[in-house]
C-alpha cells in the first residue's frame, strides 16, 4: 500500500490501479481530447484568462504613462481678441494708440518638471508594482481555470463510467429477466418474481437515462471552459491508471506560502501602500518646473505684423510654486495610505491561515482518496464475484430472484464507489496543486499525447 512519507519525491511513480476485470478502453481514439491538450485550449480560450490578460495590458499602458510624466511637455496656444476700441495710453494730456483693434496670438511652450516632491518617481514605481500585480492576477486566474478544466475532464470520465455501469446493469437484468420468464413458463417460479425482475429492470433502464444526460451535462460543462460550442459532443482520452504522488504537509504549506499568487498580489500592495505614503506626502514639498516659450502677436492670422511692438519673443523661466496649508487635507491622505497599509497586513495574515487551512484539507482529501481506491477495488472484486456466483446458483434455481437483484444492486453500488475514489483521487490531486499553487501538473495516468 502508498504511504505518505516525510520527504517530498519531485517525480511520481506510475503505479496501475484497475483490476484487468474493469478495465475499459480509452474511448474516441485519435479523436479525443488528452487532458493536456484541454488546459492547453482552456488556457488560450478562457474569457478570465483572456480578461486577467487584458488588465495586466492596462497596467503596463498605466507603467508607459507615468514614465511619460518625467520628461518635458510641449504646447501650444493661439488666440485672436477683437477690441471695441483701440488701446491707448495718455502721455501729457495727448492720447497714443498703443495696439491695434485685431489682436492675433500663438505661442509654443515645454515645460519640464525638475522637483515634484518624489511625486512622479513614486507614481512610476507604483505602476510597475501595478503590472507585477496584473502578473499575479493572471496567475491565479490560470490555477483557477486549469483546476475547473481538471475537475471537469474527470467529471466526464466520471459520468461515462456511470453510464458503463448503467449499461451493464440494464443488460445483465435483460438476461435474468428472460431467465425469470423462462422459470415461469415452467412453473418453477410465482409471478410476483417475475414481477420483481421487471421492475428492476425498469429501475435500470431510467438509471441508464439519467446516466445519458449527465454526460451530456458534463461534457456541455467542459465545453464551456474550452470556449467552444455548447452542444459539441466533445470526447475525452480516458486515462488507464493513476499516479500516486508523495507529499508531506509542511512542505506543501510552505510551498504554498510562496507560490499562492494572491499572497504575491498582498505582498506587492503592502510595497503599493508605502509608496502611496510617499506620494501623499510629496504635496508637503515645493513643485520646481523649467519652463521655456516662444510667441508671436501681431495685427494678421499669422501674428507677423506689428506696428505696436516687437512681433515676437523667448523666454526661459524657472517657475516654482508651494501650497503649504490646505486644512489638514495632505496629512489626511497620508494617513489614509497608511491605514491602508495596515489593513493589507491584517488581511494578508487572514488569507495566510486560509490557505493553510486548504492545503491541510486537499492534502487530507487525497489521503483519504487514495486509500478509498484500495477498499473500493477489493469491494468490486468481491461484488462482481458475489454476482457470478448468485446468478449461476439462480440459474440452477438454488437460489430467489430477490437474492440477485440484491447481488447486482450490490455490484452497482461497488462500482460506483470505485469509480468515484479513483476519480476523486484525481480531483482531490488537482485541488491539492491549485491549494499549493504550482503551475505545473502531475501525470494523471497514461494518455496519448
Amino acid at each position: 500500500m502508498n504511504k505518505f512519507v516525510v520527504l517530498i519525491i519531485s517525480t511520481c511513480l506510475t503505479i496501475p490501479l484497475f483490476l484487468a476485470p474493469i478495465v475499459f478502453a480509452a474511448e474516441g481514439g485519435d479523436t479525443s481530447l488528452t487532458l493536456n491538450k484541454a488546459i492547453e485550449m482552456a488556457v488560450a480560450n478562457n474569457t478570465i484568462i483572456r480578461q486577467a490578460i487584458e488588465n495586466q495590458k492596462e497596467a503596463i499602458e498605466e507603467q508607459k504613462s507615468a514614465r511619460a510624466d518625467f520628461l518635458a511637455k510641449i504646447s501650444a496656444g493661439y488666440s485672436y481678441t477683437k477690441l471695441k476700441d483701440a488701446p491707448y495710453a495718455i502721455l501729457g494730456g495727448t492720447q497714443i494708440d498703443v495696439g491695434d483693434n485685431d489682436q492675433y496670438h500663438w505661442d509654443l511652450t515645454l515645460s519640464q518638471p525638475l522637483f515634484t516632491g518624489f511625486a512622479l518617481s513614486t507614481r512610476y514605481e507604483m505602476a510597475k508594482l501595478g503590472v507585477d500585480v496584473k502578473n499575479a492576477e493572471k496567475e491565479q486566474a490560470i490555477l483557477d481555470v486549469v483546476k475547473q478544466v481538471k475537475a471537469a475532464y474527470f467529471n466526464i470520465l466520471l459520468t461515462k463510467k456511470f453510464l458503463l455501469v448503467a449499461d451493464e446493469a440494464v443488460n445483465q437484468l435483460e438476461f435474468h429477466v428472460r431467465d425469470a420468464e423462462k422459470f415461469y413458463e415452467q412453473g418453477m417460479i410465482p409471478y410476483n418474481d417475475l414481477l420483481r425482475s421487471k421492475v428492476a429492470l425498469a429501475d435500470a433502464l431510467q438509471n441508464r437515462v439519467r446516466a445519458e444526460a449527465s454526460v451530456e451535462m458534463a461534457v456541455s460543462a467542459f465545453n464551456t471552459l474550452l470556449q467552444i460550442d455548447l452542444n459539441r459532443k466533445t470526447d475525452v482520452e480516458d486515462i488507464l491508471d493513476i499516479t500516486p504522488c508523495f507529499f508531506e504537509l509542511t512542505n506543501c504549506i510552505k510551498e504554498a506560502i510562496e507560490k499562492r499568487p494572491e499572497l504575491k498580489a498582498l505582498r506587492l500592495a503592502l510595497k503599493n501602500a508605502d509608496h502611496g505614503v510617499t506620494f501623499a506626502q510629496s504635496a508637503y514639498y515645493p513643485k520646481v518646473n523649467l519652463v521655456g516659450s516662444y510667441e508671436q502677436n501681431g495685427d494678421n492670422l499669422s501674428a507677423t505684423e506689428n506696428d505696436f511692438g516687437n512681433t515676437h519673443n523667448t523666454s526661459v523661466t524657472l517657475q516654482a510654486s508651494w501650497t503649504f496649508f490646505e486644512w489638514g487635507k495632505t496629512r489626511a491622505e497620508v494617513n489614509k495610505y497608511r491605514r491602508n497599509k495596515s489593513s493589507l497586513a491584517e488581511k494578508l495574515k487572514g488569507i495566510k491561515d486560509s490557505i493553510k487551512l486548504e492545503v491541510k484539507s486537499a492534502f487530507l482529501s487525497l489521503k483519504v482518496a487514495e486509500q478509498n481506491i484500495r477498499t473500493a477495488q477489493k469491494s468490486l472484486v468481491q461484488a462482481r464475484e458475489n454476482w457470478r456466483i448468485t446468478n449461476l446458483q439462480y440459474q440452477q434455481q438454488m437460489t430467489t430472484s430477490t437474492e440477485v437483484l440484491d447481488a447486482r444492486t450490490f455490484l452497482t453500488r461497488a462500482e460506483t464507489n470505485y469509480y468515484e475514489a479513483l476519480y476523486g483521487y484525481m480531483i482531490s490531486l488537482a485541488e491539492l496543486e491549485r491549494a499549493v499553487g504550482r503551475e505545473e501538473h502531475a501525470v494523471y495516468g497514461k494518455q496519448n499525447t
